[in-house]
């Protein structure tokens, strides 16, 4: 297997779609600051309501070049039934240390769907997996690596962000990249009780950022938490007026 390019900031994310929706326009950001990013997909789609795995690498793909990422790796953990093992840590410790991110972005670790929040625990315990120097993990024998910062994506989650990422000038790009997922989104019959119809996927989509723009002071931003305090080093630099 040959060594894909570091990246700076890689996002996991049980399904393809997931990163679009949370944290896509992030990634454009920092891209557009000269930082790597990549995805790791742990699932490849086969259980979905909508769509095959074929049709959902085949968009995650598009949706990769939309939000311009170096590389998108997909494991192959079982569609709707993730599970923090100890096989699935070492899956993603050795794409840990393949990559050699600094930040790691993560599903926030309470939600709905049971692959979001097994995703968020699997990814923080396999961060620290990899960065063990006697941990086996499969693949070439690389050195240990442990991210510096992990930061969970809270966009659809009922908590206060820590804080928010100015995506204003990539919004419509971001969209463009939840869009290319045309089996999950476009109206169909299949599933049309539990999806949002395609002429309502923009409205919420930008409403949803724009919420989280009005708290942070721009006009389109996605939130983050951070479990650890944040440092300052002068306080007058702090942005976001507090009146």
């Amino acid at each position: 297997m040959p060594p894909e390019t570091p990246v700076d900031i890689l996002a996991i994310a049980a399904h393809r779609d997931d990163v679009e929706q949370t944290c896509g326009g992030t990634l454009l950001s920092m891209q557009a600051r000269g930082w790597r990013t990549g995805i790791l997909d742990l699932t490849q789609g086969e259980s979905g309501t909508r769509g095959t795995a074929q049709e959902r690498e085949a968009e995650a793909n598009e949706a990769a070049r939309i939000l311009k990422v170096t590389t998108r790796l997909a494991l192959d953990l079982p569609d709707g039934n993730v599970q923090n093992t100890l096989e699935n840590r070492l899956k993603v410790a050795s794409v840990l240390r393949r990559l050699r991110p600094r930040v790691v972005i993560l599903p926030y670790w309470q939600g709905r769907h049971p692959d979001h929040y097994t995703c968020s625990i699997l990814g923080y315990e396999a961060c620290f997996v990899s960065g063990l120097a006697k941990a086996q993990v499969p693949g070439p024998a690389l050195p240990p690596h442990r991210p510096f910062k992990i930061l969970y994506a809270s966009l659809y989650a009922d908590v206060r962000p820590t804080f928010a990422v100015d995506i204003s000038p990539f919004m419509e790009q971001r969209f463009q990249s939840l869009m290319a997922y045309r089996s999950q989104y476009a109206n169909q019959p299949q599933g049309g009780g539990l999806f949002v119809p395609e002429e309502e996927i923009r409205e919420r989509t930008f409403a949803t950022a724009r919420h989280y723009g009005l708290l942070a002071g721009v006009r389109y931003a996605e939130p983050f938490v951070q479990k650890e305090i944040g440092l300052v080093d002068d306080l007058m630099t702090l942005p976001v007026a507090s009146i």
